[in-house]
């Protein structure tokens, strides 16, 4: 078998019955390429909605890519996965988790910026996190993100130097994903002075 060829044929996101059709196959012989495909560097398995089994499926192994992408360096750690259709991956370094926090609410996407509240318990550096942010000028948008994970999820507490550095920075706006506010965070909003993009049913994810 030319796995090699394979991994072109079924290029991008696929489940177990998408390989069956698309090879006309049955299932179980699906199940039996993919794992030949997993173990040559040429399919990653993530979880979507529902739990279902998702398989990312390049002809590139990913161990040529370079280092992990944000979407990488969040799925391994955030208990809310991401399936992207695309990646931009790094090729000049790895990425720190307080790079990854600011990269993450770089993109203005919702679900994102949710698997990402799991990384501020992997915090090792605040002032670190503060220089990212400041640079990218989403420091309070930062700590306000950082407030929501305290109500919901288990964290590392923030310096007070580090928080009160976040309160006087400047922002590009108030939206952290537009036009999106909350019913919930109103309070979190007010200290922000930002709008926080989900509420507590969103975060209930977390505790699944």
């Amino acid at each position: 078998m030319d796995y090699h060829n394979l991994a072109k044929r079924l290029e991008g996101l696929n489940t177990i019955k998408t390989v069956a059709k698309i090879l006309n196959i049955s299932e179980r012989t699906a199940i039996n390429y993919i794992y030949e495909l997993r173990k040559r560097g040429f399919a990653e398995t993530k979880i979507g909605y529902g739990k279902i089994r998702i398989y990312r499926i390049s002809p590139i192994k990913k161990k040529e890519f370079g280092y992990p992408s944000l979407y990488d360096v969040i799925n391994k750690y955030s208990r809310i996965n991401i399936v992207k259709q695309y990646e931009i991956r790094q090729y000049s370094h790895r990425l720190s988790i307080e790079e990854t926090i600011v990269k993450a609410i770089e993109t203005k996407e919702f679900r994102t910026i949710l698997a990402m509240l799991d990384l501020f318990n992997k915090v090792k550096d605040w002032k670190k996190l503060k220089k990212f942010a400041e640079e990218k000028k989403l420091g309070r948008k930062v700590g306000a993100l950082y407030d929501v994970a305290r109500e919901t999820i288990r964290v590392k507490r923030i310096d007070l130097r580090t928080r009160n550095a976040l309160l006087r920075s400047r922002i590009d706006n108030k939206y952290i994903v537009y036009p999106m506010k909350s019913k919930d965070f109103k309070e979190i909003e007010k200290v922000w002075r930002v709008y926080i993009p989900f509420g507590k049913a969103d975060l209930r994810r977390y505790k699944e």
